[in-house]
């Protein structure tokens, strides 16, 4: 019931839990309040809070570079700057893939796949993010050996997948597979290295490329299928 629930775009599939333990979801004219309830998507009448819900059969995956400052959601109830500022115009119901904290910029997937949506952001697909760090000062070695290491944090041990320094340069190029709040800003603070500036270059296999910031495109068939066979090999 949560898939079908996420896939028409209703709520994401946390979200989408939320409403049928709350009592608001119904099938047939049934009050549904069981997780994990099947049905059937195609000639099920499905209501929330007494609305039609209509499947979408159209889905969108969009590619967006996320200037600093801009809020990773569809809204703001203090009125800063959010994704509503560039997206407000489309009629579908976008999900953000995965967040990044405001002040945070680069690669932001949206769409309106609540399955995809869900497998790509879920721990236990640990799908590959890339970024880039600028910070205080050069990394150094005995910093990256720390990091393979791991850092140890008030949620547990932080372990990218790969670290390495961009010679020359206050940066440093990082990979990591989950997506705990702030987590390579926390790591690089554990460091004594405290992040200037955190810009995602990639999610999965796909990259943020020549994309100018504050722009966003339709990802291609061939980028779409990629991101789903990447999310399908961790399962």
């Amino acid at each position: 019931m949560q898939k079908v629930l996420a896939d028409a775009g209703v709520a994401s599939r946390r979200a989408s839990e939320e409403l049928i333990l709350d009592g608001r979801v119904s099938v047939d004219g049934r009050v549904i309040r069981e997780l994990g309830t099947k049905i059937d998507p195609i000639n099920s009448i499905v209501q929330v809070d007494g609305e039609l819900i209509k499947r979408v059969t159209i889905k969108s995956y969009i590619a967006f570079n996320k200037p600093p400052g801009v809020l990773s959601t569809m809204s703001d109830p203090e009125g800063r700057p959010s994704l509503s500022n560039f997206f407000a115009g489309r009629n579908e119901r976008l999900f953000h893939v995965g967040r990044l904290d405001k002040e945070s910029e680069g690669l932001l997937l949206l769409t309106n796949d609540g399955e995809l949506t869900h497998q790509s952001t879920h721990p236990s697909f640990g799908v590959e993010k890339t970024y880039f760090v600028e910070i205080l000062s050069p990394i150094t070695k005995e910093q990256i050996s720390e990091l393979k290491t791991g850092i140890r944090l008030e949620d547990g041990l932080a372990r990218p997948l790969k670290v390495e320094a961009i010679p020359g340069q206050n940066w440093a190029r990082i990979i990591i597979h989950e997506g705990r709040n702030q987590i390579v800003r926390r790591m690089f603070d554990e460091l004594g290295q405290p992040v200037q500036r955190l810009v995602r270059l990639a999610f999965g296999p796909i990259v943020l490329g020549e994309l100018p910031i504050g722009k966003w495109r339709e990802l291609n068939a061939a980028e779409v299928i990629s991101l789903q066979k990447a999310i399908a090999l961790k399962r």
